[in-house]
């Protein structure tokens, strides 16, 4: 799979500034440990929360309880943005990813994402019947969000904003 090219908007760039590198934003979607989801509600209001997140195969993957706010939201409408990045003005990178989340229930991919959750996170998940499970009572729905479109902030000189179109 070919890495997503990136274009520079020189509107909200430095001069001479070049796009960011396709490396830098799957290391800060790999890295990064917490993200804010959002969300729309049935009346048009938006929804935002954190939660840590799993960055593999050009997907994001999140959990949520069947009764929670976000949970309700995805039944309606499937379009998410997540972000994630870092505090601090004038460093880092800063990334912002739309697509629409989609279920999770293929026990054996989910088992592939409960050792990513573990490794980055230090949850313990087990599967079953198409979920995660923790501490052998609570349930959690799985979605994978494929991108549609990322965009990269650079933040410090030279300042960038790259435009990654992945569908």
């Amino acid at each position: 799979m070919n890495d997503p090219v990136g274009e520079l908007d020189p509107a909200y760039s430095s001069p001479g500034a070049t796009a960011r590198p396709w490396s830098d934003v799957d290391h800060t979607l790999s890295y990064a440990k917490i993200f804010w989801l959002s969300t729309v509600r049935g009346d048009g209001r938006p929804h935002v929360t954190p939660l840590p997140a799993v960055w593999t195969d050009r997907k994001l993957h999140f959990c949520t309880g069947a009764g929670e706010q976000k949970a309700k939201n995805l039944e309606r409408n499937a379009n998410v943005v997540l972000t994630t990045g870092t505090e601090k003005q004038d460093e880092g990178l800063d990334v912002v990813v739309e697509g629409r989340a989609a279920r999770v229930d293929d026990d054996q991919r989910l088992r592939t994402l409960t050792t990513l959750w573990k490794e980055r996170h230090g949850w313990d998940f087990e599967v079953r019947d198409g979920l995660f499970v923790q501490g052998g009572e609570q349930e959690a729905l799985v979605f994978a969000v494929t991108p549609a479109k990322i965009l990269a902030f650079g933040k410090g000189e030279p300042y960038t904003q790259t435009r990654f179109r992945t569908a």
